[in-house]
């Protein structure tokens, strides 16, 4: 997806803590559908719906 987080090198392990740090992954992950959703309404239906087939 054209929203992809890129992951740095950093020196201090408090910043593997931070939350961009531990969801970004994640967010890469996700399907392009629930990335190029239309609206925050959209991105919702769509992410419950792609988080709940990892169940």
């Amino acid at each position: 997806n054209s929203f992809k987080l890129k992951e740095g090198r950093f020196k201090l392990d408090l910043r593997k803590k931070f939350f961009t740090m531990r969801v970004m992954k994640h967010w890469n992950r996700l399907p392009r559908e629930v990335i190029d959703a239309p609206s925050l309404e959209t991105f919702k239906v769509r992410i419950d719906r792609a988080l709940s087939n990892l169940i």
